[in-house]
């Protein structure tokens, strides 16, 4: 008890400003893509923490070894919020499936587009845009290259998917 009391003593005031800057600036990091200057900014803290409080090498270690189970502790809490906890239902994190409410048409509204015919804006190869009287759409051709200008018709729509074909006058 007295080894934990005098290795808490040994503190100073800089040492564990440092410690938390440094604990919280790598907190941050992990919700944020990448490493970048937080990350950079908190291992600098953290090993200015470590060098302040290190008067052994033993403190120094000991330092180390509870740096690292807090980090990995924040990292579990922080990976668990992100698959079930509150943050997994903000948006920010993007979902496995498009919900039809997040879409701009309707289920409806995509079934009467069947047999319009439209204008592709971009090439189709064999995806691209169409526009339909002032509504562009993403759409799919049946895997067929559709030039840029050429009139297409709506064959089917598969979900999100609205599947088009070249029309002439002929068909």
């Amino acid at each position: 008890m007295d080894a934990v009391l005098a290795y808490i003593g040994g503190w100073s005031v800089a040492g564990i400003i440092c410690l938390v800057v440094g604990l919280a600036l790598m907190i941050a990091e992990m919700f944020t893509p990448g490493m970048g200057l937080m990350g950079a900014l908190g291992i600098c803290s953290i090993i200015a923490a470590i060098i302040l409080r290190a008067d052994t090498l033993e403190n120094g270690l000991i330092t180390l070894a509870i740096i690292l189970v807090l980090l990995f502790a924040a990292g579990i809490i922080v990976y668990r919020s992100f698959q079930k906890g509150r943050i997994a239902n903000s948006a920010i994190i993007l979902k496995e499936s498009i919900d039809s409410g997040s879409t701009s048409l309707s289920n409806s509204d995509m079934q009467a587009m069947i047999g319009r015919i439209g204008i592709a804006t971009t090439a189709l190869r064999p995806s691209g845009i169409a526009d339909f009287d002032g509504i562009r759409l993403d759409v799919l051709s049946d895997g067929e290259f559709i030039k840029k200008g050429d009139r297409v018709k709506v064959q089917r729509v598969e979900g999100l998917k609205i599947l088009v074909k070249p029309y002439t006058e002929e068909n």
